[in-house]
């Protein structure tokens, strides 16, 4: 499209031909999904975004949104912006960071290969697929050879690494070859591959992670609200009688009761001043009072350990 030479090209060379070719490609996920009703979304992310606490929570909740009206994202990396030091660099680790962060219970990885071998299949005739990795321990790990196809930078050590990430937040991933027909059929029918099990329930994962972090603050709730949350709902401004610390948006809190015992942690949405002013106010009242419409709940159920 650009006529550039064929081979390595300098940084913002690459980036330019990224934010062309994005389009393209996000045109052709739009033309093949539309025929079946389905609703192609763009999202561009980097390392950056799913390591900041605030980004994290935007991406999640955007991700939650699209879904939830039935459209399909479809999440690349945004090569026009990331440089080294914000790369996922290849797509096996992005695709993993994104299932544990819509909460996702299966991740997919189409690869050259059909699984995960005790050697390298294609260099290594007495090499056989491992069907099921129950945990990756350091002899799995060892398995993992250097990438063959020149097709993409990453391999089987890429792909072990988005295995760490996807069994550790609740979430089964299967590497299977993806030259076939409509591999997810073939793949829900019993097709070779590789499946990692899953350490728990993604839920389950998503609250021991929040509630491993170190507070940064406290908001004190009031028995309305404890009734409220220990039903599985989320903490609304209303319930949250006063906030303590410094805290900026998308950081741990801890969550205490009238009488001062700690009943849970939660990542807040909004920052410390942000909170004191709105505490005790209805969700209709923010806008009013913050002069921009913010989200309803103060913290979300799906980003609370109780």
């Amino acid at each position: 499209m650009l006529g550039l030479p064929e081979g390595a090209l300098p940084l913002e060379q690459s980036q330019a031909a990224a934010a062309v070719g994005q389009i393209r490609l996000a045109r052709a996920y739009e033309e093949v999904l539309a025929p079946h009703g389905i609703r192609a979304a763009q999202v561009l992310v980097t390392l950056e975004d799913t390591e900041d606490r605030r980004r994290y929570l935007n991406a999640r909740a955007t991700l939650a949104t699209l879904l939830g009206f039935g459209a399909v994202p479809i999440v690349n990396e945004n090569d026009t912006v990331a440089t080294d030091e914000i790369r996922f660099g290849d797509n096996d680790r992005l695709a993993a960071q994104i299932a544990v962060t819509v909460g996702a219970d299966q991740l997919v990885l189409l690869s050259d290969v059909d699984g995960l071998y005790t050697a390298n299949p294609h260099t290594d005739p007495t090499a056989r697929r491992l069907d099921l990795v129950p945990a990756i321990t350091p002899e799995i790990e060892a398995m993992a050879g250097d990438p063959v196809s020149g097709l993409s930078k990453g391999g089987m050590k890429t792909k072990l690494m988005a295995a760490k990430t996807a069994v550790a937040g609740g979430c089964a991933m299967a590497i299977m070859t993806g030259a076939v027909e409509r591999p997810l059929a073939a793949l829900a029918a019993g097709a070779p591959c590789t499946w990692f099990l899953p350490q728990g329930d993604p839920q389950v994962a998503r609250k021991r992670w929040i509630g491993a972090m170190k507070p940064k603050g406290e908001v004190t709730v009031d028995a309305g609200a404890v009734a409220a949350l220990a039903a599985g709902k989320s903490l609304l401004p209303a319930g949250v009688v006063r906030a303590t610390g410094s805290f900026g948006r998308g950081d741990p809190v801890a969550i205490a009761g009238p009488d001062g015992a700690g009943i849970g942690k939660g990542l807040i949405r909004y920052t410390a001043a942000e909170t004191r002013a709105i505490a005790g106010h209805r969700s209709a009242e923010i806008e009013a009072i913050l002069g921009y419409a913010g989200r309803a709940a103060l913290i979300h159920r799906d980003d609370m350990a109780i």
